[in-house]
């Protein structure tokens, strides 16, 4: 079994190790997050696959803090990976970024590892949505003996001003719900002026955006994050990127 990284959105961030496996395994299983909806990781690595030698499965991991929702989710995944593997097909388990940061493997592994140790993973590395996000963006994660945090939104105001007190550079996940309460902080500490959000990230549809006020009150795309930096080089754009 492996668990590939196929990078934040662009296909031409992928490895030639991750669109090697890709081609070449009989099974690919892609993660979506709702029954409905089309899976993004899967449109990133579709003109790698081959349908008529290749099975496409897509596993929903529901957008949800049901507990009993998500590990039903989780354990239906494995055993749906298991089965084929237990069948004698190696299979590929595609995720965003890096499957070992933050991803939608990392829940797979869990049931894989407690249900079938003996079956080995091998887990290709990925190009993080976060390093994709500095590099369209301009601006350093960190320098010398700077420090960093990478953490998800969902802390409390006082969790994230001490972060954003004690790190020089934090980047925000999974920031858009979160967004106008992050905003705000950013505010009361001077900062909103030295961070930028990216959305969607290597995709047709990237956006920078440092101009953080006309985001308030925006719905935004789960698939985007923050960077804030207590260096403001680099936060005086000629203009925003999209």
């Amino acid at each position: 079994m492996y668990a590939v990284g196929i990078g934040p959105g662009d296909p031409e961030l992928l490895t030639r190790k991750a669109e090697r496996i890709i081609r070449s395994v009989p099974v690919v299983c892609a993660p979506t997050g709702a029954t409905e909806a089309a899976s993004y990781a899967l449109s990133v690595v579709e003109h790698l696959l081959d349908r008529s030698r290749q099975e496409v499965l897509v596993q929903v991991f529901p957008m949800t803090r049901d507990g009993a929702e998500l590990e039903a989710a989780w354990q239906e995944a494995a055993a749906m990976v298991l089965a084929r593997v237990r069948e004698g097909r190696e299979v590929a388990f595609i995720t965003l970024g890096d499957p070992l940061l933050y991803s939608t493997f990392l829940y797979l592994h869990r049931f894989v590892r407690e249900w079938a140790p003996e079956v080995p993973v091998e887990i290709i590395p990925g190009v993080s949505s976060i390093t994709a996000a500095a590099a369209a963006a301009g601006i350093p994660l960190g320098r010398g003996s700077e420090r960093l945090a990478i953490l998800p939104a969902a802390y409390t105001d006082d969790e994230l001003r001490g972060y954003l007190r004690d790190f020089d550079t934090v980047v925000l996940l999974k920031v858009a719900r979160m967004f106008d309460r992050v905003y705000g902080i950013l505010r009361e500490l001077g900062l909103e002026r030295n961070a930028v959000f990216v959305r969607r990230v290597g995709s047709a549809v990237e956006e920078v955006v440092f101009d953080l006020n006309r985001l308030v009150g925006k719905d935004l795309d789960y698939l985007s994050l923050l960077i804030i930096r207590k260096d403001s080089e680099g936060f005086a754009p000629a203009k925003e990127v999209s």
